[in-house]
């Protein structure tokens, strides 16, 4: 489409500046709904911050086994 083609034309009636507006918002509304749309990215367990806030690591005997537990 061109600068100097109109994207919509009125063929019949005279429609005032709000109806013009208000129509042109239907049709961008209606030329979105085939694009794809993104989703956000789904937040699960291994995306938690809770991890941040745990105690911090400790070596010895059982640490491999405290470090599957939840503070």
């Amino acid at each position: 489409m061109s600068e100097g083609t109109p994207l919509l034309r009125v063929v019949r009636g005279e429609p005032t500046a709000e109806e013009l507006a208000a129509l042109t918002v239907v049709v961008a509304a209606l030329s979105q709904q085939g694009r794809p749309r993104k989703r956000p990215a789904p937040v699960g367990a291994w995306a938690t911050s809770g991890d941040a806030h745990r105690r911090p690591l400790r070596p010895g005997p059982g640490g491999w086994r405290a470090a599957g537990r939840p503070a």
